[in-house]
């Protein structure tokens, strides 16, 4: 290991929509594949300096303090950093706050001391995308991103028909990314946040994927050919209503698989009522990201996302409800030197 001589190094990215898993019943050796967007805004940023002891300032800075102690740890570091975490995206929103913290925080750890390594492993050795790449291809290329799934055992009398090795299968990588596009620039994303209520995480997230039921094969094939014959070819050709027509069906299904975990399709009652309003309104594409409470729409122009947002804030006066407009960001995230 050579130190490489930065006094600083400054690390931005930026929150990610998770649209939908595609695949939760996984009988071909696959599951979980994701469809989400990166997102211009709300993001973290953070400047890191090399250091003998360990040091945190500024926001989330416990949380910051345990991934860096992770990392340098698993790294046999010598020596530490100094963080100081100069803004951040609101935790456990479903916007997958947890992986852009754990990956700026360890590029820049990486960065200042020379070790070269690429974001897969730092999502490994911090233990991020067991379930979705979508978080990792986001901090790297930014846009419109979809992933394999991760790798599954399957049903050893379907392995063996399938001359498939169900004990090979076993390995936990995060999930390829096999598709990405650019998000149309003009085309908008309106945040509906609920502050009151944080969205299913930690043990609770992996206890309810535990008990959940197996997820219908006939659904989760319906749901691939959607992502493949519809929300794909929609993004090439800039069609909102068709792309909408497949986030709201990988909405449907399964939100409602999750409804026993989360309470509801939506994890949030408040977040819930605007999304049901924008449906019966015939608004092309919502949802609800990840675990919520998030909930989010796409409008073809800043303009339709303005009009939309203030008629929304007119009837939906709960005080606990925040609003806010971003693009998407296609660019990934940024490291900057000094």
């Amino acid at each position: 290991m050579s130190l490489v001589n930065f006094t600083e190094i400054t690390v931005k990215s930026t929150a990610r929509l998770h649209m939908g898993f595609f695949d939760l019943h996984g009988g071909l050796g696959r599951k979980f594949g994701s469809i989400g967007l990166s997102l211009a805004t709300p993001g973290i940023e953070l400047s890191a300096m090399r250091s003998e002891k360990l040091s945190v300032s500024g926001f989330a800075s416990l949380r910051a303090e345990k991934i860096a102690r992770q990392l340098i740890s698993k790294l046999n570091l010598t020596s530490a950093v100094n963080l100081d975490i100069k803004q951040t995206i609101p935790e456990h929103a479903g916007m997958g706050s947890g992986t852009q913290f754990a990956l700026t925080i360890g590029t820049a750890i990486s960065r200042l001391y020379g070790l070269n390594l690429n974001t897969a492993q730092i999502a490994e050795l911090t233990g991020r995308g067991g379930r979705s790449g979508i978080g990792i291809a986001a901090f790297d290329c930014g846009g419109l991103l979809i992933d394999g799934g991760r790798v599954s055992p399957v049903p050893s009398s379907l392995a063996s028909k399938m001359q498939l090795n169900s004990v090979n299968m076993t390995a936990l990588k995060a999930p390829p990314l096999i598709a990405r596009y650019d998000f149309p620039e003009d085309w908008r994303i309106l945040l509906i946040l609920d502050n009151h209520q944080p969205g299913i995480h930690g043990e609770e997230e992996l206890a309810a994927f535990k008990t959940l039921p197996i997820f219908p094969e006939n659904i989760a094939a319906h749901l691939c050919r959607s992502v493949l014959m519809q929300a794909m070819p929609a993004m090439v050709e800039k069609d909102l209503t068709a792309f909408g027509y497949s986030i709201r069906e990988l909405q449907m299904h399964v939100g409602d698989y999750f409804a026993p975990a989360q309470g509801g399709r939506y994890a949030s009652k408040y977040v819930g009522a605007v999304l049901q309003h924008l449906e019966a309104l015939g608004v092309a594409c919502y949802g609800q990201s990840s675990w919520g409470p998030t909930g989010f729409a796409v409008f073809e122009s800043e303009e339709l996302a303005q009009k939309y947002m203030l008629q929304l804030k007119m009837k939906f006066t709960e005080p606990n409800l925040i609003w806010q407009i971003c693009s998407a960001n296609n660019n990934g995230s940024k490291v900057l030197t000094a």
